[in-house]
C-alpha cells in the first residue's frame, strides 16, 4: 500500500508515521486485503489535534474517516476506530464488491461560487441567472445496485453520491440526511407511482 501521511501547519514525526502505518496495515488487513493507497492528513487548530484518513481499498471503494482530540496520536486513533467500524460493518459485501466488475462513465463536476449579496449584480451566462464556476473537474458515475450505492456512500462518508441503478439503467441518488438515515431518490420510480408517494426511499 502507497501510504502518504502530512500535516498542515504540524510537523509530523517518524514515531508518528510509524504508528500510522503499524495502525493501518493491521486495521485494514482484517477486512481487506492489498489496498491501493493511503493518505493521513494532521492538523491543528487551538488546542485541538485532526487526523484525517483517506484509504483507496479497491477500484472506485473510498474509505474514509476524521476525529480531533488533544493529541494527534489520539486523533488518529479515534479516526481509525471510525474507518475500522466501517469497514467492519461491509465486511461481506466489500469483498463481493472487489471480485465484480463495475463499470462507470464520466461526467462533469463543477465547484460553484457562493451566491452573490443580494445588492450586488447577478452572474448571468448565455442569457439566465448563473453561479460563477470557480473549479472544473471531471468524476466517474458507477453502475451500482442501491445496496452498493449506500455502502459507498457510509464507507467514504460523502454527504450524497450519484450513480447508474443497475436494475434498470437510470441515474439515481443516495444521500445523507440531517435524521442520520439515507435518502434514496429514484425519479423513474416517481413516474410509476402516486404523486403522495413520493420519490424518495430510505435505505439501510
Amino acid at each position: 500500500m502507497n501510504l502518504t501521511v502530512k500535516g498542515k501547519n504540524i510537523d509530523v514525526g517518524e514515531a508518528l508515521r510509524t504508528h500510522v502505518a503499524q495502525a493501518l496495515d493491521h486495521g485494514i488487513a482484517k477486512y481487506f486485503g492489498n489496498p491501493i493507497e493511503a493518505t493521513v492528513t494532521f492538523s491543528k487548530q487551538s488546542h485541538l489535534f485532526s487526523a484525517d484518513i483517506s484509504v483507496h481499498i479497491g477500484r472506485g471503494i473510498l474509505v474514509q474517516a476524521e476525529a480531533s482530540a488533544d493529541q494527534a496520536y489520539a486523533a488518529f486513533d479515534l479516526a481509525m476506530d471510525h474507518l475500522t467500524k466501517r469497514m467492519r460493518r461491509y465486511k461481506r459485501r466489500l469483498r463481493d464488491h472487489h471480485r465484480a466488475e463495475t463499470q462507470s462513465f464520466r461526467a462533469a463536476q463543477y465547484i460553484l461560487a457562493p451566491e452573490p449579496e443580494e445588492e450586488s449584480e447577478p452572474a448571468v451566462a448565455h442569457g439566465s441567472e448563473a453561479p460563477a464556476v470557480i473549479a472544473e473537474m471531471h468524476t466517474e458515475i458507477p453502475t451500482l445496485t442501491v445496496g452498493e450505492a449506500v455502502m459507498r456512500l457510509d464507507l467514504s462518508d460523502l454527504k450524497a453520491m450519484m450513480f447508474t441503478n443497475r436494475a434498470h439503467g437510470g441515474l439515481n441518488m443516495v444521500y445523507r440526511r440531517n435524521d442520520g438515515n439515507i435518502g434514496w431518490v429514484d425519479p423513474r420510480l416517481g413516474t410509476a407511482r402516486p404523486a403522495n408517494s413520493g420519490s424518495e426511499r430510505a435505505a439501510g
